[in-house]
């Protein structure tokens, strides 16, 4: 379908001026071709949006789809528990074919709940699995192998490979994919965290990912555990450790930061490293609550991510912009973190930290047409006198009616055209048991 119309729509454009239009979008050839004024030339589709508010899709930076199979075997436990017991053990239990379902739950729940584009970091093996998978899903994806070398602590074997055969893996899968699917799929190198790997690797991801221009993503200061290991191992913070092996740049996306000092902080923004602020899986692992209204103060650009289903348990991108907001109040006062804040957070600042901003993020003439309508007549969220609080504090994932990525319709009425739920969760079910047996 090249054209499609959606009109009568409350338009929440997300562009610098956060305008808000009411009116019509024309979608031609997988782009924004007209905002506003209904134009008389003919569609292939018409979609009436009267009730509902149209937005860019949103963007979550901090995702691990091979983890969607492990929801509920994690529960209640602290970060290095969690991974030592629970996570590391089942993926190194993985299959490519486990993988494939955990990539297509997970991308079901992102489009059905208004997701459009994804930054996950997966396990060690597998990730052509993972990337064919998302890639038929028609989500927009950029995707990285976990490297985690022999150094890494208390890991599985199947989870620790030699540093310069797992560096050389990543480059053959950006080699391979990065650009595929139309351009919808982009790779990137993904060091797990400080101490999986050895400094010559991460030294050596750095210099790679700048030969290639490739995002690199990490975790960093989740927890204060984790913060305590790597200062007793290198000396340093996280974020100084990075800098030491020349990771921070604008390229570096870290998930997490809740332990970052204003020494990191300093360095963080004088690199132009991206954060992903994860604060579902910040309060379930017990990690605490980030400094976000303290990293924007600084420029740094901070975005949104569920985590994995194996720490959140959901995926969608309402309940992190309420909490993101909401935890703000409890550290500061109400307003530190608006609900005009979190939504940019979950549009604008997802686009920057991939380096797409220029293509998604907004709704403006010329960008892809990556798009969500929301229901905004629903009693849950009326009379809504401010759709940005409406879409914050009152909507849910389930007032997600359509999903449009590329200008292709992936969700209609709440229900995906292109994949089968029945048969998902199915496959899921199967595979999520098999695995349990296999590792736990």
């Amino acid at each position: 379908m090249s054209s499609v119309l959606i009109r009568n729509a409350t338009i929440l454009t997300m562009n610098d001026r956060m305008e808000v239009v009411n009116g019509a979008v024309s979608v031609r050839d997988g782009r924004i071709s007209a905002i506003g004024p209904e134009p008389s030339t003919p569609h292939d589709l018409v979609l009436d949006a009267s009730g509902h508010y149209l937005l860019p899709g949103f963007i979550q930076t901090h995702i691990h789809l091979c983890q969607t199979l492990f929801r509920g075997y994690a529960d209640d436990l602290r970060l290095l528990e969690w991974l030592r017991a629970r996570i590391w053990p089942m993926e190194a239990a993985h299959t490519p074919a486990s993988l494939r379902a955990s990539a297509r739950l997970a991308c079901l729940e992102l489009l059905q709940s208004g997701t459009t584009s994804i930054l996950t970091m997966e396990t060690v093996h597998g990730t052509e699995a993972v990337i064919e998978a998302t890639a038929a899903t028609g989500i927009r994806a950029t995707v990285a192998k976990s490297l985690m070398d022999h150094t890494t602590p208390d890991a599985p074997d199947r989870l620790r490979e030699d540093g310069q055969l797992a560096l050389a893996e990543s480059v053959a899968l950006f080699r391979q994919y990065n650009g595929t699917a139309a351009g919808r799929i982009r790779i990137a190198f993904a060091p797990r965290f400080a101490l999986s790997c050895a400094t010559e690797l991460l030294e050596a991801i750095a210099e790679k990912a700048e030969e290639l221009n490739a995002l690199v993503h990490t975790h960093a200061s989740e927890q204060r555990d984790e913060v305590a290991m790597v200062r007793e191992a290198t000396g340093r913070s996280n974020i100084g450790y990075f800098g030491a092996v020349e990771l921070l740049s604008p390229r570096l996306n870290v998930a997490h930061c809740v332990w970052v000092d204003e020494d990191e902080q300093a360095l963080l923004a004088g690199s132009q490293v991206k954060v992903t602020h994860c604060p579902g899986s910040n309060l379930k692992l017990g990690s605490g609550i980030a400094p976000v209204p303290e990293m924007r103060a600084r420029g740094i650009n901070v975005s949104l991510g569920a985590d994995g289903a194996a720490c959140n348990n959901h995926l969608d991108m309402f309940g992190e912009m309420r909490l993101a907001a909401g935890l703000q109040s409890i550290r500061h006062s109400p307003g530190a973190l608006s609900a005009r804040d979190a939504l940019w957070m979950a549009t604008r600042a997802g686009a920057k930290a991939l380096g797409q901003d220029a293509e998604i993020g907004s709704i403006e003439v010329g960008k892809k047409a990556d798009l969500i309508l929301i229901d905004a007549a629903s009693a849950h969220s009326a009379p809504s006198p401010d759709p940005f609080s409406a879409i914050v504090y009152a909507a849910h994932a389930a007032d997600v009616r359509v999903t449009m990525v590329d200008g292709e319709i992936l969700v209609r009425d709440g229900q995906p055209l292109q994949l089968d739920p029945a048969e998902i969760g199915a496959d899921a079910r199967h595979h999520a048991a098999e695995l349990a047996r296999r590792a736990l």
